[in-house]
């Protein structure tokens, strides 16, 4: 049996895939503010120190998966953008930076990111934030999503889902990450029954927003369905997926785009091997 690492693992998705995995006998050690084996806070420089750092011990350098499913929704306040940026963005690369050495030690390990579909379906995100996130300048992110004063936080939910999702589609096919066996994906989720979104259906401006969203199946997802998804991604019949993003949401991604993918490659964009290989 496997040793899987899972951030957010006392709530919500997080919990539902650590309960899951230890049914089927792995060894997980969850990160979380509480009710954890590694209690940190990932809003922190010094907290991700000490969450890869305890993880790395516990699991004697050596790891066989991953599910980074801490995150933060759009809070109110001014405040809550630098919380934002630095949990779901920084929370995630910081970790899987320090831990990559763990991944490729195990031999063949998986890594499972939760994105969401407001990486895809949500407008108005602007591309100066995801770019600064992307260049782990995080002062700059936060100035730039200042300006939008009232929305700043819900932008900056949408902005670090868009950057974090790019962060793995860049990098899992580095010789670093797939060159080594490690297998890195994102899961994008729609509106799950977790307790930010029972917080967020308690609030009578919030719940009209949420139920006004399209959703084509109706209804809200599971957390333990999504954790399903996410055992599938962390086992051997997903050796072959490599850099994707799996949109889990009841059809809203296809709904709003569902001619904007796939699209093919721009010839600009080609590497000069398939160049030369198409003007055969």
């Amino acid at each position: 049996m496997g040793t899987y690492v899972v951030t957010g693992s006392a709530s919500g998705m997080g919990w539902a895939v650590a309960q899951r995995l230890r049914a089927d006998s792995h060894r997980v050690i969850g990160v979380d503010l509480q009710n954890a084996e590694v209690i940190a806070d990932l809003s922190t420089s010094q907290g991700r120190s000490k969450a890869a750092a305890a993880v790395l011990e516990l699991a004697d350098g050596r790891l066989d998966g991953a599910v980074m499913a801490a995150g933060v929704g759009p809070l109110p306040g001014r405040d809550a953008v630098r919380l934002i940026l630095s949990v779901n963005y920084f929370g995630v690369v910081d970790l899987l930076q320090k831990w990559r050495p763990a991944f490729a030690a195990g031999g063949n390990a998986k890594v499972v990111v939760v994105g969401s579909n407001s990486s895809s379906t949500m407008p108005m995100v602007p591309a100066r934030p995801v770019r600064a996130l992307l260049r782990d300048d995080l002062d700059r992110a936060v100035k730039t999503l200042l300006r939008y004063r009232a929305v700043a936080p819900s932008l900056a939910y949408g902005a670090s889902k868009i950057a974090v999702s790019r962060w793995v589609r860049r990098n899992a096919v580095l010789p670093d990450w797939a060159g080594t066996g490690v297998r890195l994906n994102a899961i994008a989720p729609g509106a799950i029954r977790t307790p930010l979104l029972e917080k967020q259906l308690a609030s009578p401006r919030e719940a009209k927003a949420v139920k006004s969203f399209p959703v084509p199946v109706g209804g809200f997802g599971n957390p333990e369905h999504l954790a399903e998804w996410m055992v599938f991604m962390l086992s051997d019949a997903a050796e072959f997926l490599c850099g994707s993003v799996v949109f889990v949401d009841g059809g809203s991604d296809a709904y709003f785009r569902a001619a904007d993918w796939p699209k093919r490659v721009p010839t600009f964009r080609l590497p000069q091997y398939v160049l030369r290989y198409l003007r055969r």
